[in-house]
C-alpha cells in the first residue's frame, strides 16, 4: 500500500478493521487458505480478541512489514490505527513492524518459515519478533504481569484522534513475494514503543 499524498508525522492514516474474533474462533479458522499457511489477516488486539480482516476488512490489511517502518499500529479502545512515524512522501510504501510473535520456542526452522524481504540495514531476517522486545505484545498463553504498566500508561494516555480518510493511502498489487507471504497469525504490534 502507497501513499497517495505527503502525509506528517504522528498522522492517522487508516484503521484496521474486519471482524472482532475471539482466539479460539482464530484457531478455527486457520489457515485462511491452505495452501499458503502462514498468510494471514489476524490483528491481535488483546488475549481475548482478534480482528480477522479477511472478513469486513479494508485496505490496511495489505500494508507490508518492515524492520525499519515509517508507521505504527497504534491501540486504543480495542481498536487499532496505523499511524505515520515520520513525514512520509506520495509515493512511499507505507509498511510497520507486525511485532509477531509466536508462543513456542524460535528454532532457526520456524524463524525461516516467516522470512522477512524488507531489505531494510536492521532487517532481522525474520517477520518474528523477539519476545523480550518490551513493545512486542503478548498473546495467549503469555505472562500478563509484563502488561500491568503498559496498560496502566495506556489507560492514562489522552484520547487518540479520529481516522483520516481512506482516500490518503491506496492499495496496489504486488507479485512478488513480499506480498504473498505474511505472517501466519500475523500478530501486530498495539503499542507506540519501538
Amino acid at each position: 500500500m502507497f501513499a497517495l499524498q505527503d502525509l506528517a508525522e504522528g498522522e492517522t492514516l487508516i484503521e484496521y478493521v474486519g471482524e472482532i474474533i475471539s482466539w479460539d474462533e482464530a484457531q478455527d479458522r486457520h489457515p485462511h487458505d491452505p495452501k499458503d499457511p502462514n498468510h494471514t489477516f489476524y490483528f491481535h488486539v488483546n488475549e481475548d480478541k482478534v480482528i480477522d480482516a479477511l472478513h469486513g476488512g479494508n485496505s490496511s490489511r495489505w500494508i507490508n512489514h518492515s524492520c525499519d517502518p515509517n508507521c505504527e499500529a497504534d491501540e486504543d479502545n480495542e481498536r487499532v490505527f496505523i499511524k505515520a512515524l515520520r513525514n512520509i512522501k506520495a509515493g512511499e510504501e507505507l509498511n510497520y513492524d507486525y511485532g509477531l510473535i509466536i508462543d513456542e520456542p524460535y528454532t532457526k526452522k520456524l524463524l525461516a518459515e516467516y522470512p522477512c524481504w524488507c531489505g531494510a540495514k536492521n532487517c532481522r531476517g525474520t517477520l518474528l519478533s523477539p519476545k523480550d522486545r518490551e513493545d512486542t505484545p503478548k498473546i495467549p498463553g503469555q505472562k500478563k504481569a509484563k502488561n500491568k504498566s503498559k496498560d496502566k500508561a495506556k489507560s492514562e494516555a489522552k484520547p487518540k484522534s479520529k481516522v483520516k480518510a481512506e482516500s490518503k493511502v491506496g492499495a496496489k498489487a504486488k507479485t512478488d513475494a513480499k506480498t504473498k507471504k505474511k505472517s501466519a497469525e500475523k500478530v501486530k504490534k498495539a503499542s507506540k514503543k519501538h
